[in-house]
């Protein structure tokens, strides 16, 4: 690790003045990769490379639940994207996220649905995680809405931060929740993105201190204008992770996807 911190120390670095912010993470450089596993040991990189010798923020996981937006009527699809399989596994989208973001550090998966969805909220019961249905009963607000709905329910014990993300991209992996959330604590950012080959995705962090932003945005933006508004201070973090940015929003997304006709919706 020494000899890649002295190829690219920026790569690695916290800021050196107060209150400045990183603006971009790369975790796919090539000096890095055989020295770091994405997920595991990037507190320690962040933590041995504090340069104002102070401590790095404490990062308590309890207080960053998920939310997983399922709210919308899938009209493109046809079906419910939620409940179509992932491949031929046979496991859900909405399971397999669910999934992704517990075994990625979130100990509360909140999945916000319609309060007529009785079949989302049957496969929320059934997941084995500690996940929890969400209703939005004003859902055709926007996704704004269902991103409140979320915030509300996960704000009860005071959140310091909520990782966000939707449905449709299933195949995001526990290694980028990781590596997501320990930048989160360890940046103090308002705002930490997944970034793939230069395109900006999913999961979102959005810290406690843009809450009531997201709580004001005009709900025909949507969360939208809070990343606008705190553009300068977001942290995009690379990851190796094209499910970041695998929408899958029509038929033809899921055949270019898994190879195979959309199956498995109830």
């Amino acid at each position: 690790m020494p000899a890649a911190a002295r190829t690219d120390p920026e790569l690695i670095r916290l800021p050196r003045a107060p209150r400045r912010r990183i603006a971009h993470l790369h975790l796919r450089a090539t000096t890095l990769t055989p020295h770091l596993q994405i997920g595991r040991h990037v507190p320690a990189i962040l933590a041995r490379n504090k340069t104002d010798h102070r401590e790095a923020p404490a990062y308590n996981s309890a207080m960053v639940p998920g939310v997983i937006l399922a709210a919308g009527r899938s009209s493109r699809m046809g079906r419910s994207k939620a409940l179509l399989q992932c491949g031929r596994d046979g496991e859900s989208f909405v399971r397999r996220l669910g999934r992704a973001l517990s075994d990625g550090g979130i100990p509360h998966v909140l999945i916000v649905g319609r309060p007529d969805d009785e079949a989302l909220r049957e496969e929320v019961a059934g997941m084995a995680m500690s996940a929890r249905f969400v209703e939005n009963p004003g859902a055709d607000a926007g996704q704004l809405s269902s991103i409140l709905a979320g915030l509300e329910a996960a704000d009860v014990h005071g959140a310091g931060g909520l990782l966000v993300t939707p449905v449709d991209a299933p195949l995001v992996t526990p290694a980028t929740v990781a590596t997501l959330l320990a930048v989160f604590g360890a940046t103090g950012a308002p705002i930490v993105r997944a970034v793939y080959r230069g395109r900006h995705g999913h999961p979102v962090v959005f810290s406690r201190d843009v809450f009531e932003s997201l709580r004001g945005a005009d709900p025909d933006v949507g969360a939208k204008a809070v990343l606008r508004a705190h553009a300068l201070a977001i942290v995009n973090v690379d990851v190796d992770d094209a499910g970041v940015v695998g929408d899958v929003d029509t038929p033809e997304d899921y055949r270019a996807l898994f190879g195979r006709e959309p199956g498995g919706s109830r």
